[in-house]
């Protein structure tokens, strides 16, 4: 994570709502939301930035991806392409590419738990 990332972060972390929430009006409300809209767009630009990688067949296999489930590469050991052997070659991708896809969501929860203080808000990640 940036040290800017980190700073804006900081600088937000102030409970939603404040020591007195009942007490809380609707502007204030709006602009707590506007707020963690911003970090949440923060968060997912952090999150294109970072990369993760899936792996199969004791690294034959590689696939990596940004935290926003975009596919960056494929890398295939030379070694396992064989025209005979398509089926396993595809069975290896898939696990790879799966593989790639958990660490991804893995990251994306990570850091929006920086943002939700832990509480798993449905919808926001």
């Amino acid at each position: 994570m940036s040290r800017q990332f980190r700073r804006q972060i900081q600088k937000q972390k102030a409970p939603i709502g404040g020591a007195g929430m009942g007490n809380m009006g609707m502007p204030n409300m709006s602009s707590q939301m506007g707020n963690i809209m911003k970090m949440q767009e923060m968060i997912q630009e952090d999150l294109g930035s970072k990369t993760v990688e899936g792996t199969s067949g004791g690294d034959l296999v590689k696939v990596e991806m940004n935290g926003r489930q975009e596919l960056i590469s494929i890398k295939i050991d030379p070694s396992i392409v064989n025209p005979e052997e398509v089926d396993m070659l595809e069975d290896l991708l898939t696990v790879a590419f799966k593989d790639a896809i958990a660490k991804s969501q893995e990251l994306g929860m990570e850091s929006m738990s920086k943002l939700t203080g832990g509480l798993k808000i449905p919808g926001l990640f």
